[in-house]
């Protein structure tokens, strides 16, 4: 029996992909737990549509990434601190606090896409990567000050 594959199944294939499995495998356990469904003409369409859909949805994504990295590339910000005699920060410069400050700037992004391996604890500039979406990285500069 040929089914279209709805969840990754291991040995068997990936979502989207239409397999001949065992009639019994396929009716007795694939499409009672909703893991396959028959290929039939209607649902093969709607798969096509779903892939289409879906291309064009990581078109549109990837566009929107790359205007973000271009908008992010070379980015400076200021962020004020305070110190203590030696320089260093009482409170850090963590991840949050520079989408914070980001958001202020009208750029949206998630804390897990600022590549921070430390939180920033001295007074001066720092470099600081945003990974985006698709593998696109962004390089912003933080001027830590008074």
């Amino acid at each position: 029996m040929k089914v279209i594959l709805l969840k990754r199944i291991k040995r068997i294939g990936d979502i989207g992909d239409i397999k001949e499995v065992a009639d019994g495998h396929a009716l007795n356990f694939l499409i009672p737990q909703k893991m396959a469904e028959p290929a039939t003409a209607e649902n093969i369409s709607k798969l096509k549509n779903h892939k289409e859909e879906a291309t064009k949805k990581a078109e549109e994504d990837l566009i929107l990434a790359q205007k973000n990295a271009k908008k992010l590339q070379g980015t400076v910000m200021e962020i004020k601190g305070k110190p203590n005699s030696e320089g260093r920060l009482y409170s850090s410069i963590s991840a949050s606090t520079i989408v914070d400050k980001l958001k202020e700037m009208g750029i949206s992004i998630t804390k897990k896409q600022v590549n921070l391996l430390e939180p920033i604890k001295e007074l001066g500039e720092h470099s600081v990567f945003i990974v985006l979406d698709h593998g696109l990285e962004a390089e912003i500069n933080i001027i830590v000050s008074e």
